[in-house]
């Protein structure tokens, strides 16, 4: 059996040989690097006409002023040389002891200067009652025998004694402050709003004292607002 020719045969086309591909050869490239590896250094910017003219302009007045030192004899200042005196006194003074004041005496001096009242001194103070409840500036529970003030005049943890007039209301602890209680005002904390609002505004005086030594908790605040506890207490 024959075979049937293919078109390309048939129309006397022969596929052409492929060309071979022809590589061009290169140099080998050397590793050395261009140029010496440093930086290019930029040009020197030049000075200009103006600039020159000032150079050559200070440089000779510094020349000028020279030549005019050396001809007038004019040379650096040289320091003053003195030599040391010694001084001696004639008067011998005997050493001395120095001995620092009590504690107290220090307290008292300072409080003294700075204008607060000491242990002892009556002050004329303007006395108010409160009922609020709650925990005190120095974050105790408020009770009976607590009054509030001014930090600057009377110090917190510090106790004092009110009297109004003759009549002696107590020993109260300062335990509290407000934001109306400034100088010498006194705000004595009472159970109830109805006797705070009844009491209004009382003149007294009151005197810081020392904390009571030995004695029971119940007894070191005995103050009371209108001084009720002390009257209502049998004589000792």
């Amino acid at each position: 059996m024959i075979d049937a020719p293919t078109p390309t045969e048939r129309l006397g086309l022969i596929p052409a040989p492929a060309r071979p591909v022809i590589v061009p050869r290169l140099d080998p490239v050397d590793d050395e690097p261009i140029g010496n590896g440093r930086p290019t250094k930029l040009p020197r910017r030049r000075l200009g006409k103006h600039s020159r003219v000032m150079l050559l302009l200070v440089l000779a007045v510094a020349v000028f002023a020279a030549v005019q030192r050396h001809q007038m004899g004019i040379g650096a200042a040289r320091p003053l040389l003195l030599e040391p005196v010694v001084v001696a006194s004639p008067l011998r003074l005997e050493g001395a002891w120095v001995m620092a004041a009590a504690p107290a005496r220090i307290a008292k001096a300072v409080a003294k200067r700075i204008g607060l009242p000491t242990l002892g001194e009556p002050v004329a103070v303007s006395l108010t009652a409160y009922c609020l409840r709650g925990l005190t500036r120095r974050d105790h529970y408020v009770r009976e025998g607590i009054v509030a003030s001014d930090p600057k005049l009377f110090p917190l943890g510090h106790y004092l004694e009110i009297y109004v007039g003759k009549q002696y209301w107590g020993r109260f602890l300062i335990d509290d402050t407000g934001g109306a209680i400034k100088g010498n005002k006194l705000d004595i904390w009472t159970p109830t709003c109805r006797e705070a609002r009844l009491f209004g505004r009382v003149k007294g005086t009151a005197v810081l004292v020392p904390k009571p030594r030995g004695a029971a908790k119940d007894t070191v605040t005995t103050g009371r607002l209108n001084g009720r506890a002390l009257a209502a207490s049998p004589p000792a």
